[in-house]
């Protein structure tokens, strides 16, 4: 019967959404390159949580979505390992969100995505907003799109 709580344990600790890096934007509240959890689950907001801070963004204000990439090579790598690292690009996946505050005063908000969950927040706000995301240019849309 102890196994059965030892397997539980980890199951309720883990936190819904996923991880992002704030980079930039209106908001005031969240510093630069924090890092917080964004959770598309709830019905009505997208919720940001970091710390014992956070932000709730009803849906039905958010009025832009846009995905885009940063890509570079990996030249400090190439440098330290491999020249065969040069071949190699490291994509960074940003995604800008604009939306209205209580006050009805338009807002950004600028956040990096891992590789692994960028679809998937593509698809939730898209479905949760009913906004189509704007891309940056035909790399973002393949990638976004898969």
């Amino acid at each position: 019967m102890l196994g059965c709580y030892i397997l539980a344990l980890p199951l309720a600790a883990v936190e819904p959404g996923v991880k992002a890096q704030f980079v930039g934007g209106t908001v005031s509240c969240i510093a630069a390159k924090a890092n917080f959890r964004l959770d598309l689950t709830g019905a009505e907001t997208l919720h940001l949580q970091w710390g014992n801070a956070a932000l709730d963004i009803a849906y039905q204000k958010v009025n832009t979505v846009e995905y885009g990439q940063h890509v570079s090579r990996r030249y400090v790598e190439a440098v330290l390992i491999s020249p065969v690292l040069l071949l190699a690009k490291s994509r960074r996946h940003f995604v800008t969100i604009g939306y209205l505050d209580e006050a009805g005063q338009q807002q950004a908000l600028v956040f990096r995505v891992e590789k692994g969950d960028i679809r998937s927040v593509l698809a939730g706000l898209e479905a949760r907003t009913g906004r189509r995301i704007e891309y940056q240019d035909n790399e973002a849309r393949k990638a976004g799109k898969g």
